[in-house]
């Protein structure tokens, strides 16, 4: 079996390691789950998309069918299948060679800031679903902002892990990439 993107054959070595980091996703989400709305999701995707761009898809959508086989294929599971892409694509829009000293500051506030408006981004779906009218939904909204907060905080203090995993992970990668040329 092999799996492509954009014409460019995967690895096995880069399926085995989008499905550890797509895995460790999801394990981080189940061992947080006693914090209200505080994970490393955020964390994660963004450091994965700083280090393997386009192909950070692939470890947020295992990660994404993870949770829909632990948890159920319900209709809180289908805005998840837009939601996560949306911080990848935000990752994907900021400069590729920030500043280290300007990255160890928005990368945090990205995250944090997505992590306040996780309810608002997924409210459309839900107002779809649940036949929610205008009003409705910015009900939703509004009745999810304590949530929100909690998320935006949590995200903003797990996001300072990003700049230094993506070193981490970036390192690894470079020197799999001189072992393979030894």
């Amino acid at each position: 079996m092999s799996l492509y993107i954009r014409n460019k054959r995967l690895s096995i070595r880069e399926m085995a390691v989008f499905s550890m980091l797509g895995a460790i996703m999801f394990l981080s989400k189940i061992l947080m789950e006693a914090l209200p709305n505080i994970h490393l999701l955020g964390t994660l995707t963004m450091t994965y998309t700083l280090v393997y761009r386009k192909k950070a898809l692939i470890p947020l959508y295992i990660y994404v069918i993870l949770n829909g086989v632990y948890a159920g294929f319900s209709l809180w599971w289908v805005p998840y299948l837009y939601i996560w892409t949306l911080l990848w694509g935000i990752t994907m829009l900021l400069p590729k060679n920030m500043k280290r000293s300007v990255a160890c500051v928005v990368y945090p506030v990205v995250c944090g800031i997505y992590g306040m408006f996780f309810g608002a981004l997924y409210a459309p779906a839900q107002a779809i679903m649940f036949g929610l009218d205008f009003d409705g939904m910015i009900a939703w909204i509004i009745a999810g902002l304590p949530f929100d907060a909690l998320s935006a905080i949590g995200n903003f203090a797990t996001g300072f892990l990003i700049l230094p995993l993506s070193e981490l992970i970036r390192k690894i990668e470079s020197q799999n990439k001189n072992s393979q040329h030894d």
